[in-house]
C-alpha cells in the first residue's frame, strides 16, 4: 500500500498542478531575483518594490542605488516621481467632494471655471468634470503638452485653461481616446474652486493626512526630508546619466506626487478595501458608490490580442486603467517624467496590489516585473517576461533606430557631397504660435538656432537635411527629441512660418510639434 501512495501521490501532485497551471505566487526571494534581473537587462539603478495580498504586505523592498554618482541605496523610504499616478489621487479628491455633494461628475465645467473654453463652442458648453479625467475629450495625444513639458518654462495656470481654446480638435468628442495631461491640471483646478484650497492642500488634508502616508508630498517643492530623494537618471549620447527631477508645480494634479513605497502600500490597500482604511478599516475616504464609480469604464480603448491573457476588453475609468486578466478584472495606471517611470496596479478579486518605482525611464522593466508577479497568481506559467520585454524593446529600439539614422545619413551625405545648404539669413526672425509663443531663430557660429522663449530647454542648432527643411539638434541630449523643422514660405519665397515633425516615431508624445503652427512676426 506505501508503495503504491508513493507512486501515486507524485502523480497526483503532478496532476492537481497541471490543473494550476504549475503557478504557484512568486516567493519574496523569487521577486528579488525578477527585480535584479530586470534592473540589469534594462540599466536601471534603483527599484522600489511592494506587493500586497490579502491586507498583507508581502514585500516592501528597494533594490540597487537612488543616484550613480553617490551609490547610495534605495529602501522603502527613498522619495520617487510617481509621475501620472498622481492622477488616481486627483480622482479621489474629486470623488471625495462628490460624497460631501460639493460637485457631482456630470456638473459642466464652466459651473466652475467660467472661462473654460476648447476649440468647439457646442463642447466647450457641454464639457462635464467627467470628461476631464477619462481622456475623451476630442483633443490629440499629449495636445498642449509643451505648455507642461519639459519643465522650466514659464507659462501660468490661467494661460494653460485661455489656450485650450486653440487646440483643434482631432476626433469628436466622447468618441475616442487619447490620453491628455492638461485636462487633469484643470480639474486640479476644480477642486480648488469648489473646496477653496489649494489641490496640493485638499489631497495633503484629505488624503495624505488621513491614510498616514507622512513622507509623501503633493509636489517636489513640499518634499521636506530631502535626504533620501532618488535621482532621475536617462541616456544622453547613449550614455547613462542623471538629469534635473521634473519640477513643474502648475501640473501636480497630473503628475506632480513624491512618494514611496513604505506610504504607497497605504494607498493601494484602501484602495483595495474599497475606500476603507483605518486598524479595523473602520474609516472611509470615499464612499463604496464613489469606489465603484473610480474602477467602472468610462472610455473604451481598443483592446489589443493577447492570448496569454485571455484579454477582451480595454478601458479607462476615473484615473486608472483597467482590462480584463484571465477573468479578473485588473486596474493599473503607470507614470512617467524625465528620469523616473513607475506603476501601481491592483487585481480586487484577488485583493492583490504591485508597486513599482524606478529612477530610469525603461517602461519594459517595470511592466515585466508587473506582469512576472501577476503571471503567478492567475496561472500563466512558462513566460520569461524579461526576455519578453527585452526583445520587444530590441525589435522597437531597431525599428526607430533605421528610421533615425536614414535622417542622419542623408544629412551626411550631403555633406560629403559639399552640397551646399540655402543661405541662412533668410530663415532668421521670430516665429509665433497662437498657444506656445515665440521661437527665434537665429545665426550662431555658422549655423541657424532656434530657441523658444516660453520653454528655454527647448533649443537647439538646425542641421540642413534638404530644400527648406532642419533638424533640430537640442541641446538638451536627454530629451531624444530631435524634429524636422520645415520652413515654408510666401509668395515672395520668404520663410514665414515653420511646421515642426519629430524625427523618431519613439519619441514621447508629450512632446507635441505636430500642434504647432508658427507664423513669422518679424
Amino acid at each position: 500500500m506505501k508503495n503504491i501512495l508513493r507512486t501515486l501521490l507524485p502523480a497526483l501532485f503532478l496532476f492537481g498542478s497541471i490543473l494550476n497551471g504549475f503557478s504557484q505566487p512568486l516567493s519574496p526571494r523569487q521577486i528579488d531575483q525578477l527585480v535584479q534581473r530586470s534592473m540589469k537587462t534594462f540599466d536601471v539603478p534603483g527599484m522600489a518594490v511592494a506587493v500586497i495580498k490579502d491586507g498583507k504586505v508581502i514585500l516592501a523592498k528597494g533594490y540597487g542605488v537612488r543616484s550613480i554618482k553617490t551609490g547610495k541605496k534605495v529602501d522603502t523610504h527613498t522619495l520617487f516621481a510617481i509621475a501620472s499616478n498622481s492622477k488616481a489621487f486627483t480622482t479621489a479628491a474629486l470623488a471625495i467632494l462628490a460624497d460631501r455633494g460639493k460637485l457631482h461628475w456630470d456638473d459642466r465645467v464652466q459651473k466652475y471655471i467660467p472661462g473654460f473654453q476648447v476649440y468647439s463652442p457646442y463642447v466647450s458648453a457641454d464639457f462635464r468634470i467627467r470628461d476631464l479625467v477619462t481622456h475623451r475629450s476630442g483633443l490629440g495625444l499629449g495636445a498642449g503638452d509643451f505648455m507642461i513639458f519639459p519643465d522650466g518654462n514659464n507659462f501660468t495656470l490661467p494661460e494653460l485653461i485661455h489656450n485650450l481654446r486653440y487646440l483643434r480638435q482631432e476626433t469628436p468628442f466622447r468618441s475616442k481616446f487619447a490620453y491628455d495631461n492638461l485636462l487633469y491640471v484643470v480639474a486640479g483646478e476644480v477642486v480648488h474652486r469648489v473646496s477653496g484650497m489649494s489641490w496640493e492642500d485638499f489631497v495633503q488634508k484629505n488624503i495624505f493626512d488621513k491614510l498616514g502616508m507622512a513622507e509623501t508630498a503633493p509636489s517636489l517643492e513640499r518634499v521636506k526630508d530631502r535626504s533620501n530623494l532618488a535621482e532621475a537618471h536617462a541616456f544622453a549620447n547613449g550614455k547613462l546619466t542623471i538629469v534635473e527631477r521634473y519640477n513643474l508645480p502648475l501640473t501636480d494634479p497630473a503628475g506632480g506626487i513624491n512618494s514611496n513605497v513604505h506610504d504607497l502600500i497605504k494607498w493601494v490597500q484602501c484602495r483595495l478595501n474599497g475606500g476603507r482604511y483605518g486598524d479595523s478599516l473602520q474609516y472611509r475616504l470615499f464612499s463604496a458608490q464613489e469606489a465603484h464609480e473610480m474602477f467602472s469604464p468610462q472610455t473604451i480603448l481598443q483592446a489589443g490580442r493577447d492570448t496569454l491573457y485571455n484579454t477582451h476588453f480595454l478601458d479607462y475609468g476615473l484615473g486608472w486603467f483597467m482590462k480584463d486578466v484571465k477573468g479578473y478584472k485588473m486596474i493599473w495606471h503607470t507614470g512617467g517624467l524625465a528620469g523616473m517611470v513607475t506603476q501601481i496596479s491592483m487585481i480586487p478579486e484577488l485583493r492583490l496590489g504591485i508597486i513599482v518605482l524606478t529612477n530610469q525611464e525603461s517602461g519594459a522593466a517595470f511592466h515585466c516585473i508587473t506582469d512576472q508577479i501577476v503571471d503567478s497568481y492567475v496561472g500563466v506559467t512558462g513566460v520569461d517576461r524579461v526576455a519578453r520585454y527585452k526583445a520587444n524593446v530590441d525589435k522597437r529600439d531597431a525599428w526607430a533606430k533605421k528610421i533615425t539614422q536614414a535622417a542622419w545619413d542623408k544629412v551626411k551625405a550631403q555633406q560629403a557631397r559639399h552640397q551646399q545648404a540655402p543661405a541662412l539669413k533668410p530663415f532668421t526672425g521670430i516665429y509665433r504660435d497662437v498657444w506656445f509663443g515665440n521661437v527665434k531663430v537665429t545665426q550662431k557660429d555658422g549655423s541657424l538656432w532656434l530657441a523658444s522663449e516660453r520653454s528655454p530647454r527647448m533649443a537647439g542648432r538646425l542641421v540642413w537635411y534638404k530644400d527648406h527643411v532642419f533638424i533640430v539638434k537640442w541641446q538638451d541630449r536627454s530629451m531624444h527629441a530631435d524634429a524636422f523643422v520645415s520652413f515654408g514660405s510666401d509668395f515672395q519665397g520668404t520663410p514665414s512660418e515653420i511646421k515642426m515633425k519629430a524625427v523618431s516615431p519613439l519619441t514621447d508624445f508629450s512632446f507635441d510639434f505636430q500642434d504647432l503652427d508658427f507664423h513669422r512676426v518679424k
